[in-house]
């Protein structure tokens, strides 16, 4: 077994197995870290002598390193004798690790991961490595910041767990549902970053989108009863099923008006509309309704036969149980597609007065489309070279450039 090996097993064992060593030793940052050195030791012994059971392996050096951490800890020498009989009796167990199993222990770890006393990037980075099994070096390249910048988040993060006193159980049924939003934004987070990187030099992050699916449908599996998982993982799958489509060969953007629609993943696309339709069983939340919007893309053989009437209903309704600035300016396109530009350019111009979204690449983008479809090219390319000087994304930007250029 080689490298490659240890990461595939890794990414598909490490939420359970970082689950079941936080609950063996109550402590969140200790399992993570013996988790870590049993990856670390399987890959020096792994290639020498491949284990049986690759799964049951790791979880048995992760619970031996534990216990040296333990053991190394005198003031906690009753939990390690605790320990060291649990592990007398439960190597046995190990080895026989159901790799279909998924139980509370993987959502506990998600509620942990992504506990609201924690920062926005220390809950991404630390469900990214310990739910999703990611390593520093790869969350680094995901979100364009340093590996030390990521290391000091994870511990940061295990710190504010530790001095929190944030018990790692599921939390009771009405605080669930209350947390569950915070776990959902996470994942929302780290699929938005790959389904459109805010810098670089690439529009797409597929590898991070399709994690933040992986972990969807993880949690759809563990909370099935709950809409909005349905609905985040509907959204999910129906935006990344335009990737294909989305980038030509070079890794230049390809507007919608423009996809091979033909290109689109059909599969998921279906997958989509069967997550989309668990999420409406008791009507749809905020993500249920983006993915209703997704929906009605997918449905469309064009842009010009997009039933974009029923994309602004949509919006309006996201607008009011969950407004935004982002919210009201996708309606404004909308509004564009179905009524014309000059309604949609008020709804852009009372954002602009209200500065709801200061700095942001994205009205002067809209704006310019706006001022051009209006015939006010001057404007227009004004609007949109300002946007390609606030845009950090280098993909997005020679777009933006380029549309500047044909209003010269």
């Amino acid at each position: 077994m080689g490298t490659a090996d240890v990461e595939a097993v890794w990414r598909i064992e490490s939420a359970r197995i970082v689950a079941a060593l936080t609950r063996f030793t109550g402590d969140f940052g200790l399992a993570e870290d013996a988790a870590q050195e049993a990856v670390a030791e399987a890959l020096v012994s792994w290639p020498l002598a491949p284990p049986a059971n690759p799964a049951g392996w790791l979880m048995a050096t992760a619970r031996r390193r534990a216990i040296d951490a333990i053991r190394r800890r005198t003031a906690l020498q009753d939990r390690y004798a605790l320990l060291a009989a649990d592990s007398a009796v439960g190597s046995a167990a190990d080895e026989q690790i159901d790799p279909d199993k998924i139980d509370d222990d993987v959502l506990a770890l998600m509620f942990v991961s992504c506990h609201p006393v924690l920062s926005p990037e220390s809950r991404v980075a630390l469900t990214l490595r310990v739910v999703g099994g990611l390593s520093s070096e790869e969350i680094a390249r995901a979100f364009l910041v340093s590996v030390p910048t990521v290391q000091a988040r994870i511990t940061r993060g295990k710190k504010t767990i530790a001095e929190a006193g944030v018990p790692f159980e599921l939390p009771p049924a009405a605080e669930r549902r209350e947390q569950l939003a915070a776990v959902l934004s996470v994942l929302y987070v780290i699929f938005t970053e790959g389904s459109t990187a805010t810098s670089g030099d690439r529009l797409l992050r597929p590898d991070v989108a399709y994690e933040a699916i992986r972990l969807a449908r993880t949690l759809a599996a563990l909370q099935p009863d709950e809409p909005e998982v349905h609905g985040l993982l509907a959204l999910c799958e129906l935006t990344a099923a335009r990737f294909p489509a989305r980038t030509g060969p070079d890794g230049s953007p390809v507007l919608l008006e423009e996809q091979d629609r033909r290109r689109w993943d059909f599969s998921a696309i279906r997958r989509g509309l069967a997550a989309l339709a668990k999420a409406s069983t008791r009507g749809l939340g905020p993500y249920g309704l983006q993915a209703a919007i997704a929906a009605t893309h997918a449905a469309a053989p064009s842009v010009e036969a997009t039933d974009w009437d029923r994309i602004v209903v949509l919006y309006e309704a996201l607008g009011r149980v969950a407004p935004s600035p982002v919210v009201e300016l996708n309606r404004a396109v909308a509004v564009a597609m179905a009524s014309g530009p000059a309604q949609a350019l008020a709804i852009v111009d009372e954002l602009i007065a209200s500065d709801r979204l200061p700095g942001s690449h994205l009205i002067p983008t809209v704006r310019g489309e706006l001022l051009a479809r209006l015939g006010r090219r001057a404007e227009a390319r004004a609007e949109l070279e300002l946007a390609a000087r606030l845009c950090a994304n280098q993909r997005e930007r020679s777009v933006l450039l380029r549309k500047a250029a044909t209003l010269s």
